[in-house]
């Protein structure tokens, strides 16, 4: 059975995560969303709160985990048995530091393989950075991301 991973910060999730995420689900028995601490990117919300808020996006998705991690991510794919890491990509400006990533990636192991899956046509300029951006100056994000993440997302910048 193969284990894919799908890593990002998702700070906050948003509806071309999940699009990603179903897509990949569609393709492979198990997926983990692994949700970077990443604290160089100073998120506005804790982990806990970024899986919890993941999770409830994706509620009703078989074969999908979301799980927190603070490692390097070849230790995280390690520890959960993966083979191949998920990646969505919006622009090509995106292929590129996702190239840089994958090379990388695999010269630390070469066993585990990099999928590109490119984002739906609505969510091709849809970021986690504009959505937190939109919000805080008021606007509506609920066409972007689950209700959950939109309530959570009001309260956080009040």
């Amino acid at each position: 059975m193969t284990t894919v991973v799908y890593p990002g910060t998702f700070d906050p999730f948003t509806n071309g995560h999940a699009d990603i995420v179903k897509r990949a689900a569609a393709l492979f028995p198990r997926v983990i969303v692994g949700v970077a601490a990443n604290a160089r990117k100073a998120p506005l919300f804790a982990l806990d709160e970024r899986v919890a808020l993941a999770e409830q996006a994706l509620e009703g998705v078989s074969g999908v985990a979301v799980i927190g991690f603070g490692t390097l991510l070849m230790d995280f794919i390690h520890h959960h048995k993966a083979r191949v890491i998920v990646r969505g990509l919006r622009a090509l400006s995106d292929f590129e530091y996702e190239f840089q990533m994958a090379g990388m990636n695999r010269r630390l192991d070469p066993t585990i393989e990099t999928l590109f899956l490119p984002a739906a046509e609505p969510d091709g300029a849809l970021s986690s950075s504009f959505v937190k951006e939109i919000a805080a100056l008021g606007g509506d994000v609920g066409p972007f991301v689950h209700p959950a993440v939109k309530a959570a997302l009001t309260a956080a910048l009040r």
